[in-house]
């Protein structure tokens, strides 16, 4: 199974969605919810379908997105696993990107999303898996852009998808890795969704690094190494003994 698929080390690779999407409609200003019943998820992968929130016509919708963006002139759906992320500084010139970064945008909501951090160890190389997140709590908005692929013919059921963006870390993330998905301030989710926006100058103005001391970083257990272990165990912090066993 494609989600299956290690992503270690991938930025943002894997995050946690288990709000009601009722909830997270009423959060993000929504006015309807997808059919789509998606469980409570608390390792989400790539190629996996996650919620996200859209706008057409002035209204935001909640609906299902598979994640991986397939451009719609791809001539297989696979290309998709490869566009999990997108690069904040390329979006508005990589052929991948660039449409959708113009005229389809997304917020991705996620209780929080996880990182690997290298540990400095007399032993083989090991990495601290980090479970970063809120510090009040509140959801986050990953910035997102999605696309439509109907088949290489045009004829098939359409595939909505969609890719993270991401951009430079801030103070926190800066110990942790070397990239952070963006995530947007609500100041800004009206700007970003609306699809008549066509100033990409002002669009990348607010792919920056979240303000620091908005994210709080908690050790979790090596469980969610495997993508096949989803549990709320998964966010059980790691007691300081366990940890310094890495070492």
């Amino acid at each position: 199974m494609a989600a299956t698929v290690a992503t270690v080390g991938s930025m943002c690779g894997r995050f946690v969605s288990t709000s009601p999407p009722d909830e997270l409609a009423a959060y993000f200003g929504a006015e309807a919810v997808a059919e789509s019943v998606l469980e409570p998820n608390y390792n989400v992968a790539p190629t996996q379908d996650v919620l996200a929130v859209v706008e057409d016509d002035g209204a935001r919708y909640l609906d299902a997105f598979h994640w991986g963006l397939v451009p719609s002139w791809a001539k297989d759906a696979k290309i998709g696993s490869r566009m999990i992320n997108a690069r904040a500084e390329t979006l508005a010139e990589k052929s991948a990107f660039k449409r959708s970064f113009a005229t389809r945008r997304c917020i991705v909501p996620a209780d929080g999303f996880y990182e690997w951090r290298k540990l400095d160890t007399s032993k083989k190389p090991k990495k601290q898996p980090m479970f970063i997140h809120r510090t009040d709590g509140e959801p986050l908005a990953f910035a997102g852009i999605w696309s439509v692929w109907r088949g290489p013919d045009k004829d098939q059921e359409p595939l909505r998808s969609l890719t993270i963006v991401t951009t430079t870390p801030n103070e926190l993330m800066a110990t942790i890795h070397d990239r952070m998905p963006v995530v947007l301030p609500e100041e800004r989710w009206a700007t970003w969704l609306d699809r008549g926006n066509e100033d990409l100058d002002a669009l990348t103005g607010l792919l920056v690094p979240l303000a620091d001391g908005l994210l709080t970083a908690t050790p979790v257990a090596t469980l969610v190494n495997n993508v096949r272990n989803n549990g709320p165990e998964l966010l059980e912090p790691v007691p300081e003994e366990e940890q310094q066993a890495l070492l």
